[in-house]
């Protein structure tokens, strides 16, 4: 189910047609307020969010959801800048659209960002009992099969962006990864200018796994080339 948020009635009626031609269940709603009684509801796989809104803007609501929740969040906005593109990722969104948008591009995105969602199971978070594919570094724990995150026997919540990349770098620990080379294992697609995109995943990682964010001992990077997941006793 997707919940498409966008106080302009046409663009959610196109969307909506949109997304119901290519096989999915839509729901709506026109603000970010009404938005997080949709998420309370309904079982939601994933979020378009306009970023304009009244009442609730989109960076309110996604604040919010990120609370409780790592759906997937692709942000719907008029303004194509980078710095509201990286505003929109540093608060919770996985991806960004600007509008007008190409229909296909458009789900394009919804369906890879899906199918992250799908491989991580959801996020749901059982007890982390299984050894199979279990990466480590220090107190910090990755377990693939379960999709779990443990940092000193407290689990981390991430989104699905947030963990691919961690996922990415910690089953190749000590090999560097350029901005580029996340990009497109995570999006599965290859990007131009990513390097931005990649710093505010990296940095907002780092926020919730490292001690001291500005000292991080997990993910380093190497500068001019990339990021690599560093390996502890």
């Amino acid at each position: 189910m997707i919940l498409v948020c966008d106080d302009d009635k046409d663009i959610r009626n196109a969307l909506k047609i949109y997304l119901e031609n290519d096989g999915y269940t839509v729901i709506q709603a026109d603000n970010g307020r009404e938005a997080l009684q949709q998420m309370k509801a309904n079982d939601v796989q994933l979020i378009l969010l306009d970023i304009m809104m009244p009442e609730m803007d989109g960076i309110q609501a996604a604040v919010k959801i990120r609370e409780t929740s790592n759906v997937p969040i692709i942000f719907l906005s008029a303004k194509s800048e980078d710095t509201d593109r990286i505003l929109g990722l540093q608060m919770g969104g996985d991806d960004y659209v600007t509008k007008p948008f190409n229909p296909v591009e458009l789900l394009a995105r919804v369906a890879a960002n899906l199918r992250r969602y799908a491989r991580l199971g959801g996020m749901q978070t059982p007890a982390m009992t299984e050894e199979k594919n279990v990466y480590h570094t220090g107190e910090l724990f990755l377990n693939a099969e379960q999709k779990k995150v443990m940092l000193a026997d407290q689990e981390i919540r991430l989104t699905a962006v947030e963990y691919k990349i961690l996922e990415l770098l910690m089953s190749h620990m000590d090999q560097v990864f350029s901005s580029e080379q996340i990009y497109e294992n995570v999006w599965e697609e290859q990007g131009f200018q990513v390097t931005k995109i990649i710093s505010v995943h990296i940095r907002h990682l780092r926020e919730k796994i490292e001690i001291n964010p500005k000292k991080p001992q997990y993910i380093q990077v190497i500068y001019g080339l990339g990021y690599k997941a560093v390996k502890l006793l």
